[in-house]
């Protein structure tokens, strides 16, 4: 597994080693141990796929009092991967880092704690894994809208279309406009 740098020093794009031959490939998508020795050290105790249609954009989502981080991977398909630091105190806040995962370049993308997660169906259909440090918290559930201009996120959408919402994404609010106390608090600690 080959740790890859991103702008935000926390969030770690992952390459793994793939072997192919005539029969197709293989892949170890994760292992506890190397995860360790690449400084990503988080028991996972909740796995989730979803199925999206091109044009569908999930998120931006984040848990408060409960925060997951994910390692996330695309097993068929494409999508643009997108993490916001929405750690209140953090250098990077309100910073993003986006990166186009796909079941061709097998990349997995590890966001910690405190990261608002979402991303875009570039493909006629993707199938979206990832893995979540906490368990899903319906209470707990916050949401960033994925349009914010203060954020200036440049989703790979073609010129004068929308993407396929849920109505909750749709309503999510600005990163302005999250009082603080919504919002996770920043703690040094390497990921």
């Amino acid at each position: 597994m080959k740790r890859i740098a991103t702008a935000l020093p926390d969030v770690v794009l992952l390459e793994p080693a793939v072997y192919s031959d005539a029969r197709g490939c293989f892949l170890e998508a994760y292992n506890a141990r190397d995860f360790r020795k690449l400084a990503i050290d988080r028991q996972f105790v909740q796995d989730n796929q979803s199925h999206s249609v091109h044009g569908v954009l999930r998120g931006l989502h984040y848990q408060l009092q409960h925060p997951q981080a994910k390692l996330v991977r695309v097993v068929f398909g494409a999508v643009f991967d997108v993490a916001v630091d929405v750690r209140w105190g953090s250098p990077t806040f309100g910073h993003w880092v986006g990166t186009v995962l796909s079941g061709d370049n097998h990349r997995l993308l590890f966001i910690p704690e405190g990261f608002a997660h979402g991303f875009y169906v570039l493909s006629d259909t993707a199938e979206f894994v990832y893995k979540c440090s906490e368990f899903y918290c319906p209470a707990d559930d916050r949401g960033l809208l994925w349009s914010d201009p203060a954020l200036g996120i440049d989703w790979p959408l073609p010129p004068g279309t929308k993407p396929l919402l849920s109505d909750k994404d749709a309503r999510h609010p600005g990163l302005d406009d999250i009082r603080r106390g919504e919002l996770p608090r920043y703690r040094e600690a390497a990921a």
